[in-house]
């Protein structure tokens, strides 16, 4: 299993990157309240790219918390 460190730095990653992704929406929804065409493309493409971020953020601990936590099989048992 991992060290503590590994952990929290995996778990602080996730949690950061949910912050974000809320935050992310929030921008996206609030895009659409704008008047101006050039500031809602800037607001909407800026909102997706944190969005995407985020979700990378949080998929890129989850494998690696499930890759230490899942059974590890013998060589031979292949």
């Amino acid at each position: 299993m991992g060290s503590y460190i590994w952990w929290g730095k995996n778990i602080l990653l996730g949690v950061l990157s949910v912050f974000f992704l809320i935050f992310g929406i929030e921008t996206l929804i609030g895009a659409f309240n704008l008047n101006n065409p050039l500031e809602f493309i800037m607001y909407f493409f800026s909102a997706s790219f944190m969005i995407l971020v985020s979700l990378v953020g949080i998929i890129y601990p989850a494998f690696k918390i499930h890759a230490c936590l899942r059974p590890r099989k013998a060589d031979h048992e292949r």
